[in-house]
């Protein structure tokens, strides 16, 4: 049997690592065009700003690769023959599959903005953009980023470390608020303005201006001001990469649709990471998830699925688990577990928050269904079990310093935040003590 995986990201690499894990007898070849080793795509940002070297953001030893018997190929691939199981790379050579894998990730968000394909113009999500990125940026003044997000505000977070000056275009009227609840987009705001960037809420992009020989000089926005700058960087989010998927005819939707085992609709065709669409039953919306941990769990999934249709057992099925995610807003560390911003029927909030910290509990019929910490580290494991096992506020509250991660010597805040918490549920539950009372 063999394997072949298109791309060499978190879920290619899980998937490949899992399949040796099971199968030592199957062959295992991962392509990409983008390097020939997997890296950190996360870490990328600290290439640019001097923290890290390429070398430094791969997880790997060269040599674990063929240790593993992991074949890795560098090319495009442009061509896939999914009657034959056959695919054809760029520079001509091809390649027999008898199960194929399509980790292709994610490519950043374009909205037909006039101007956006110009020389300086970019988003940020591979090496690629990083090399466009050092040439865009080389002798720049000023860079605009458009739009509010993780992405957008480590982008700016780049250019303001080479003393390029930055501009960040956000539609909302609060940084990310439709992610963040109203205290969380403050701090982030508030930290932003205080590093020294120029901000602009409630602004959108409309058009990026020729410079007259094909690259950016300036952006208009919304308003109708003109801003020059020599780098605008398209941080809108990021859409699943099904461009090859659909070339080929395998069917998509917003991503590559698979069914709940990542199988595509074509036989020896399966797709899993930032590029696939899981098609939920009912009315309820497919799912797409962008995620690092989700990429990793999705890719072994796809590979134990593979595992055990060879087999002729019964295909695992994918388990979003408890929603987590994490990361810095500049200096300010964000964790979010479980339903954050959902905006749940009964759903009540406990807000503790002091300078540069914050913690929120979300609770519902005193259940508690998520958390943020912000500027504080707290233990994912013991978050999850909370929300798992449906803890009550009066345990959480109780068992505050389990959940804290924060190195010894720092200052602890547990009895102000279990004071805090402790009077705002009380006011929570007033209104149902008087109504018992009447």
């Amino acid at each position: 049997m063999h394997i072949a995986i298109l791309g060499n990201g978190i879920t290619g690499v899980s998937a490949a690592i899992r399949l040796r894990e099971l199968r030592p007898d199957w062959s295992i070849t991962m392509i990409s065009g983008e390097s020939t080793y997997h890296y950190s795509r996360p870490a990328l940002m600290y290439i640019y700003m001097g923290h890290m070297g390429y070398a430094e953001t791969k997880p790997y030893e060269d040599s674990f690769w063929g240790q593993q018997r992991i074949d890795l190929v560098r090319g495009w691939v442009t061509a896939v023959d999914t009657d034959a199981r056959r695919l054809e790379l760029a520079d001509g050579r091809e390649l027999e599959y008898d199960q194929l894998l399509l980790a292709t990730g994610a490519k950043p968000n374009k909205f037909g903005w006039p101007g956006q394909d110009l020389e300086g113009v970019q988003g940020f999500y591979s090496l690629m953009d990083l090399e466009r990125l050092y040439r865009s940026s080389e002798g720049a003044r000023r860079g605009v980023v458009v739009g509010g997000g993780l992405i957008g505000l480590e982008l700016a977070e780049m250019l303001h470390s080479r003393g390029i000056a930055v501009t960040l275009l956000v539609r909302e009227d609060s940084y990310w608020n439709n992610v963040l609840p109203d205290e969380e987009s403050a701090m982030v705001t508030e930290l932003i303005r205080a590093a020294g960037m120029d901000l602009r809420l409630g602004v959108e992009l409309k058009e990026v201006l020729d410079d007259g020989t094909g690259r950016a000089t300036a952006v208009v926005t919304s308003e109708g001001q003109r801003i020059d700058c020599q780098v605008v960087g398209l941080t809108a989010g990021v859409s699943p990469n099904k461009a090859l998927a659909e070339a080929v005819g395998v069917p998509c939707g917003r991503g590559v649709l698979t069914d709940s085992s990542l199988r595509a609709k074509v036989p020896g065709v399966w797709a899993a990471g930032d590029c696939a669409e899981l098609e939920t039953p009912g009315e309820e919306r497919n799912m797409i998830q962008q995620v690092w941990y989700t990429g990793k769990a999705q890719g072994r999934l796809a590979a134990e699925a593979m595992h055990a249709e060879a087999e002729g057992h019964a295909l695992p099925t994918y388990d979003p688990g408890i929603w987590f995610n994490s990361a810095k807003f500049l200096d300010l560390e964000y964790q979010t577990y479980g339903q954050v911003g959902f905006h749940l029927p009964g759903e009540q909030h406990l807000v503790w928050q002091a300078p540069g910290k914050l913690l929120r509990i979300v609770h519902i019929d005193g259940r508690v269904v998520g958390f943020n910490a912000m500027g504080l580290r707290w233990r994912h494991l013991v978050c999850e079990d909370w929300i798992r096992e449906a803890r009550n506020v009066d345990f959480v509250l109780a068992h505050l310093e389990d959940a804290g991660f924060d190195p010894e010597f720092y200052s602890r805040h547990e009895p102000e935040m279990r004071r805090t918490f402790a009077d705002q549920l009380a006011k929570q539950t007033e209104p149902a003590l008087s109504g018992q009372e009447a």
